[in-house]
């Protein structure tokens, strides 16, 4: 069941990567408590102006920001704005990442550096940026990493993609550590197998029943539960939550 009072009401939250997929149900989720969201995306503007207009449906308000959370100078910029142009920043949401996947022996350093610096240096650079408009922010900032199941367990043929949601997990740990004092909290989610259009269209049925057997729940989760859970930890009731990593993966890590 969704989260749908109105407890970020005068909160402004950035979602990066908040275009579509999980991201989009996180967008929508904060809209819902009655965040204004402010949607990042790196090429589809389209997709985040269709995210802003489920923000507004929700409950929430919106707007949209355009950088490659991969390039520092324009994280820098952009982020700057934020408070400027809508009074404050509360909220952020690392989610913006890729999946490059392949085997180690046959893996390219542009592949690996691609991986790693949209997943982990995207985030540090969002988090930095952000730090100076959080520890300002109304009643303390929140900050929430979207890691991964495989971040924790491990994948074969994503060693790339693994390395970088376990280094995100670091980097919740220690920025939780760094703005504690100032009462920001920092935690990360660590989603399972998620459905999403990738993954309806991509994902073949045999592929999906063997992914099925891992899972003691035995289904795949919804983006709605992500969203859920990024709202919660966005909200009041996670205020004495920090440094901690939510798994949201139907069990198959416990």
């Amino acid at each position: 069941m969704a989260i749908s009072d109105k407890a970020l009401s005068g909160k402004v939250a950035l979602v990066t990567g908040g275009s579509r997929g999980i991201g989009r149900s996180i967008a929508i989720a904060l809209g819902r408590r009655g965040a204004k969201v402010i949607v990042n995306f790196a090429s589809r503007e389209d997709a985040a102006k269709e995210t802003a207009t489920a923000v507004e449906a929700a409950g929430g308000t919106a707007a949209i920001l355009g950088f490659d959370v991969a390039n520092s100078t324009a994280v820098t910029e952009a982020i700057k704005t934020i408070p400027k142009e809508h009074g404050s920043l509360d909220i952020l949401v690392n989610n913006a990442g890729v999946a490059v996947n392949g085997l180690i022996m046959r893996f390219t350093d542009e592949q690996w550096n691609k991986c790693l610096q949209t997943n982990l240096q995207g985030a540090f650079n969002c988090i930095r940026a952000a730090s100076v408009p959080l520890l300002k922010a109304k009643d303390a900032g929140r900050i929430i990493n979207i890691t991964s199941v495989v971040g924790e367990m491990g994948n074969g043929g994503q060693a790339a993609y693994a390395a970088s949601k376990a280094g995100l997990i670091g980097l919740t740990m220690a920025t939780a550590r760094e703005l504690a004092s100032r009462g920001v909290t920092c935690n990360a989610i660590a989603p399972g197998f998620i459905e999403t259009d990738m993954t309806a269209t991509e994902l073949p049925e045999a592929a999906r029943a063997k992914l099925l057997e891992q899972i003691p729940l035995g289904k795949i989760g919804g983006p709605d539960t992500i969203g859920d859970a990024a709202a919660f930890l966005a909200g009041p009731e996670a205020a004495y939550i920090t440094g901690q990593v939510l798994r949201v993966n139907g069990g198959m890590l416990m």
